[in-house]
């Protein structure tokens, strides 16, 4: 079988060096063989690969990176809309899912002749439709909420590909999320980079303006080996439910995943298979809690300046099955100082910036943390052509960023520079030693810390284009 696992745009290279790794699991290769597609070279939004049916149960599960993985249907070349028709009424739906399952249909293109998506959207939607109901004399209907299966199609200048979209709901929605409105950064993203830091677990990770704890719950995750389906897949049983808050109804331990929905998967063998993958992982979380005991045994940290975020830090880290509650402290990041005994580590963060900032006047008043964006449910991590357009725009990044620089310097709220400033100082001061690794869509960030970044990776937060910034922090010498 074919698939695409789609990712946030800039992280095809990090999510190719996680397949490989997946693909290599014992009870990865007890599934067949697999074949990852060469690591792209630019902006893919994703990346391919050849593995048996039943790898997308273990990519579902294991992928911390991934935002949904597509099983590839069909692939052929099209001029206009009833050509997709054609395509897709001759693929027998009726063997994956049934007509009183509810239906969802998406198309997404790059370079496409056609004048509408949505008019390739509803031939692509009807065909589905038209076969279901000549083969079974019924029809599914639609349901763009809370759909039980999601066909997605991707459209180049000549090609058309079906994929069935095995994920369900986003990857991203882990199902430890207790707030929706203060979490701009997704789960899926904080984990691509941390690959990109090269952050291990026996290193210190440290994060002065934690907000809600995305990038430490994901590394403590990461050290613990609990995979980042394991609430959607059931592995805790009644111990951990998803949060009601944040999640749609379908993020559940019974309808977790799209592929749960589908009837191959329901297959008594495909069955086994997913069993078999689940304790496997239950062993190795077992493995590693002797390791890692408690939260304290674990090199990572945080603060926050705002008491409520620090509350729902707290909160996520217990429904994410980590042990006990996390190292964190309220507490402003000018003043902020590395964990005891560890003179060196890794700092990542994502700091407000732009309109998110919220500035209430003096230092010991709310600042920093204080997130207002949306965690958008509509979420566009799966236009992956989004991905293909913004990333064929590398010529032209430098000079990009350095007219958003001088516009983010024109439109900087005095106070908020002034903070990065103190800040940049304080990096200086107490953080000798560190890798400081900064998220942000604000391009003249690093003038305004007054410290030059050794690399910037470009990003994509949904729609968001940003840059990861690397500081390296020297130590200061003994005079």
């Amino acid at each position: 079988m074919r698939f695409f696992v789609v990712c946030p745009g800039g992280l095809e290279a990090p999510l190719a060096q996680e397949l490989a790794a997946i693909a290599k699991r014992a009870d990865s290769q007890a599934l067949g063989k697999w074949v990852i597609d060469p690591t792209p070279t630019s902006p893919t939004g994703g990346v391919g690969l050849a593995a048996p049916l039943s790898a997308a149960m273990a990519l579902n599960l294991h992928s911390r990176i991934a935002s949904r993985v597509l099983l590839q249907m069909a692939e052929a070349p099209y001029r206009q809309e009833e050509d997709l028709y054609r395509l897709a009424s001759g693929l027998a739906w009726e063997e994956w899912f049934s007509s009183k399952q509810t239906l969802r249909v998406d198309v997404t293109a790059h370079r496409s002749p056609l004048k509408s998506l949505n008019f390739a959207t509803l031939k692509i939607k009807d065909a589905i439709v038209d076969r279901l109901r000549d083969v079974t004399g019924d029809r599914p209907s639609i349901d763009t909420a809370f759909p039980d299966v999601r066909v997605q199609a991707h459209l180049t200048a000549t090609q058309v590909t079906i994929y069935l979209d095995t994920s369900g709901e986003a990857l991203f929605k882990r199902g430890w999320r207790d707030e929706k409105g203060d979490a701009p950064l997704k789960e899926n993203l904080a984990a691509g980079i941390l690959s990109i830091t090269g952050w291990k677990p026996a290193q210190t990770l440290f994060d002065p303006m934690c907000g809600s704890g995305t990038f430490l719950i994901e590394a403590a995750q990461i050290a613990l080996a609990i995979p980042s389906g394991a609430i959607r897949s059931g592995m805790y049983g009644d111990d951990a439910k998803p949060s009601r808050l944040a999640y749609r109804p379908l993020v559940t331990s019974a309808h977790g995943f799209g592929f749960q929905r589908l009837k191959p998967f329901n297959e008594a063998a495909e069955q086994k298979r997913w069993a078999s993958l689940k304790e496997s992982s239950l062993a190795e979380i077992l493995e590693k809690r002797k390791q890692y005991p408690d939260a304290e045994s674990l090199s990572i940290s945080g603060g926050d300046i705002n008491e409520k975020l620090v509350s729902m830090f707290k909160s996520n880290w217990q429904r994410a099955q980590l042990p006990g509650l996390p190292v964190v402290r309220q507490i402003d990041a000018l003043v902020a100082k590395p964990p005891v005994n560890f003179k060196e580590g890794v700092m990542l963060l994502n700091p407000p910036y732009g309109e998110r900032l919220v500035l209430k006047g003096g230092r010991g008043q709310e600042r920093g943390s204080e997130r207002d964006a949306e965690y958008d449910e509509q979420e566009p991590e799966n236009r992956f052509e989004l991905n293909l357009e913004t990333g064929r725009q590398s010529a032209k990044r430098s000079s990009r960023d350095s007219l958003k620089r001088l516009q983010a310097e024109e439109e900087q709220d005095p106070k908020f520079v002034e903070f990065l400033r103190q800040f940049g100082q304080h990096l200086k001061d107490v953080f000798g030693g560190w890798n400081v690794f900064v998220l942000t869509a604000d391009m003249a960030l690093p003038g305004q810390l007054r410290i030059k970044e050794s690399k910037r990776t470009p990003l994509f937060n949904g729609p968001l284009e940003c840059r990861l910034f690397k500081f390296e922090m020297h130590q200061k010498r003994e005079s």
